[in-house]
């Protein structure tokens, strides 16, 4: 698995707009994109700082997907954002990940 980490840094009183953008337009285009497993957003609640991380089967989905999708997605971010998001990419080397689905769909984990 590979990870994308994003640094990005708002605009004043924007987090909430933000996390609109992120939850009806953005994750809908990551779930389309080839590789794509999932992304993980983390804020302080009225702070102007998000990190947010996405999970990717492979490093060439990532790269494939920095290089096409990423662009419309600066697009639906440029009302929010404030400068360039910082990105840095590295491979998962553990995850619990699988676990998070079996403990929403109500099956004992071991």
């Amino acid at each position: 698995m590979f990870a994308r980490k994003v640094s990005i840094h708002l605009k004043p009183d924007r987090l909430a707009e933000f996390t609109k953008i992120l939850e009806q337009e953005i994750v809908p285009l990551l779930h389309k994109q080839p590789g794509f497993k999932d992304e993980i957003a983390f804020a302080v609640p009225g702070a102007s700082n998000v990190l947010a991380i996405s999970l990717w089967d492979s490093k060439q989905n990532a790269e494939a997907y920095n290089s096409g999708a990423y662009k419309d997605i600066l697009k639906m971010l440029e009302p929010v954002v404030e400068g360039v998001p910082t990105i840095a990419t590295t491979e998962v080397l553990h995850s619990t990940f699988h676990e998070i689905h079996e403990i929403a769909a109500g099956v004992p984990v071991a």
